[in-house]
């Protein structure tokens, strides 16, 4: 009988994953009611202008001059800032189950993500990443984005894995079929228990996915 091939890395994505998203349009949306800002005019500069800013090649000053700033305003960038720093929540037990895994397997583990410098740092810190993360292939740093098949060519060079070694576990359809492509196991993440099912299947059982399983 063929042995199945022996994951030893993971590749994750970080928003909707291991925390909340940074500045979706949720956050969004919250920011405009709370700063009393135009709905339309927001989302319309927001567009025109988060594919740069999350690429690098814009800083969180230059996209808020762009975005918020454009016009006179009765708050302080400080304030908008730590508004948008604090939409930035942690999902515990998945941070939990990585770090176990991790232990467990020896893994190596890759962020492969879409985030702006800024909050991207500031997300790192905050929530300890780099205390299971080996390598962030974050966009701001490579200055291109997900969905350029680019981003899965370099994490792969980066962590010097076969493909067929890898799992990647992210939570938008299009990016998890853009891995399946380069022969990435792909785990399309929806909630804790399914994912912890779909590792298990790969050979990577956790002792929170199967406490979970009991209860």
């Amino acid at each position: 009988m063929k042995r199945p091939v022996k994951i030893t890395t993971l590749f994750l994505d970080v928003g909707g994953v291991l925390l909340t998203d940074g500045w979706d349009r949720h956050a969004r949306e919250r920011a405009v009611v709370k700063f009393h800002l135009d709905p339309i005019d927001t989302e319309e500069r927001h567009h025109l202008t988060f594919d740069t800013f999350e690429e690098g090649k814009l800083n969180l000053e230059e996209y808020l001059d762009r975005v918020v700033f454009h016009q006179k305003r009765s708050f302080t960038r400080a304030r908008f800032r730590d508004f948008m720093f604090e939409q930035s929540k942690p999902y515990p037990e998945m941070i939990g189950l990585f770090s176990q895994l991790k232990a467990r397997y020896g893994l190596r583990i890759a962020v492969v993500s879409n985030e702006a410098r800024e909050l991207n740092t500031h997300r790192i810190r905050k929530f300890k990443l780099d205390g299971f993360v080996d390598s962030f292939i974050s966009s701001c740093f490579v200055h291109i984005r997900k969905p350029d098949e680019d981003m899965f060519h370099l994490a792969l060079d980066i962590t010097q894995a076969p493909a067929r070694e890898v799992v990647y576990i992210e939570d938008t359809p299009m990016f998890v079929r853009i891995a399946e492509g380069f022969g990435i196991r792909s785990i399309l993440h929806t909630d804790f228990k399914s994912t912890c099912a779909k590792l298990a299947s790969f050979g990577l059982r956790s002792d929170k996915g199967i406490s979970r399983a009991i209860h």
